[in-house]
């Protein structure tokens, strides 16, 4: 369960931002006729924000690593 945590953990920590961006996104901009599809139902808007912002840690997590990942192989080279 840990090594889950550490492998997605700007993915995990964005979804609780992401569903309240969705219901405020809901609140706010929805679309209250009831004809938008996503935007009419604070349901739908809260799971799609929850979803945004696990795509984008994940996202964000993926550029950490990379870096990371660059940073570790310029530094073997210079001692090599």
């Amino acid at each position: 369960m840990m090594e889950f945590f550490n492998k997605h953990k700007y993915g995990l920590l964005l979804i609780i931002p992401g569903i309240i961006g969705g219901f405020l996104y809901w609140k706010f901009v929805g679309c209250t006729s009831g004809t938008c599809a996503i935007q009419s139902n604070w349901h739908t808007m809260v799971l799609f924000g929850g979803l945004i912002g696990y795509f984008l840690g994940d996202s964000v997590d993926d550029f950490i690593k990379k870096r990371k990942n660059k940073k570790e192989k310029n530094e073997q080279q210079i001692v090599d």
